[in-house]
């Protein structure tokens, strides 16, 4: 059957000689992880499933370097990334997996912060903030005279690359003076930890740490608004919702057990898993669209490059079938 070294072990005596090796994003982790576990325990397999976790940017280095097969990710392939693919003959199969919600989060004692808009955020964490605004009462004069200190991503994260270019109008553009990781239960504890603190992440981290964070909604344009299931999926949490991807390698798809097991993984029946997990599934119509795109082996960005998502993600699929 398969199973996965490092992240979790299934049935390694039975396992082949083969090793189909998945790294990148640590939103994307525990859905992959939990797949493989699945995967091994109901259906199995006979290849070798490693799993490791190098943030979306450092994944694709790896992947476009031809050094892993499937890279998880939390933000579509960048042109740049594209390109590096291409020099090195790596072709590859983009499969979007759930949507998530960035969530911004800060300590349960905090008792002021329940809203914010987009200003306020970028005005928190763009570059020129740097070493001026540390203090909640200069987001708002009416908060507290009292320390902001600030959790989030580490620079090789997709979330990291979303949240900058979405709040503060470029990819990688961010104070620096933060408490960064790739590992997103460090945030989470540092923010639970810190009654000072302000962060974000993915939505299925502030689930599963629910009964110590406290989430803020955010005010996109049109009123406070929370993250949720519902929010998520019906664009209403703007402008922090975001589909997620598996990026799978040509040369691996041609493998059937990895045919079998992403087909799975792919499958609208998966559907209650990614909601155990904390992360919202897309309707079924949407999962026929991904697996037709990957049983067909279609190669190619249609939401990266450097043509970003214009559209619901079944506009896009349906659009380039």
């Amino acid at each position: 059957m398969f199973c996965a070294m490092g992240s979790l072990l299934i049935g390694m005596a039975a396992c082949g000689t083969e090793t189909t090796d998945i790294d990148g994003s640590s939103t994307v982790f525990p859905i992959t992880e939990a797949m493989v576990e699945d995967w091994g325990r109901s259906i199995g397999g006979s290849a070798r499933l490693v799993i490791g976790i190098s943030g979306t940017g450092g994944g694709f280095k790896k992947f476009c370097n031809g050094e892993t097969d499937i890279n998880d990710a939390s933000r579509p392939i960048k042109a740049s990334e594209v390109a590096k693919c291409a020099d090195a003959g790596v072709e590859f199969i983009e499969l979007p997996v759930a949507i998530d919600g960035l969530t911004v989060s800060v300590n349960r004692e905090n008792d002021f912060a329940e809203c914010l808009t987009v200003d306020e955020l970028h005005f928190m964490w763009g570059p020129e903030a740097e070493g001026k605004i540390d203090h909640w009462n200069q987001v708002r004069p009416e908060w507290p005279d009292q320390t902001l200190r600030l959790y989030g991503p580490g620079a090789d994260s997709g979330t990291f690359d979303y949240f900058t270019e979405t709040v503060n109008g470029e990819a990688q553009a961010s104070r620096g003076d933060f408490t960064s990781s790739e590992r997103d239960n460090v945030l989470v504890q540092g923010i639970a930890g810190d009654r000072s603190s302000l962060g974000y992440f993915g939505y299925s981290f502030f689930v599963e740490n629910q009964d110590i964070l406290k989430m803020v909604a955010i005010d996109g344009g049109d009123g406070c608004v929370y993250p949720t299931d519902e929010s998520i999926n019906n664009g209403t949490y703007s402008p922090l919702s975001r589909p997620l991807f598996i990026y799978v390698s040509k040369e691996a798809w041609e493998q059937q057990d990895v045919k079998d097991f992403i087909s799975y993984y792919v499958s609208y029946d998966r559907a209650e898993l990614l909601k155990e997990l904390g992360f919202v599934p897309f309707p079924n119509s949407v999962h026929d669209l991904v697996l037709d795109r990957f049983e067909r082996g279609l190669t190619g960005t249609i939401f990266g490059g450097e043509n970003p998502i214009k559209g619901t993600v079944e506009e896009v699929l349906s659009a380039n079938r």
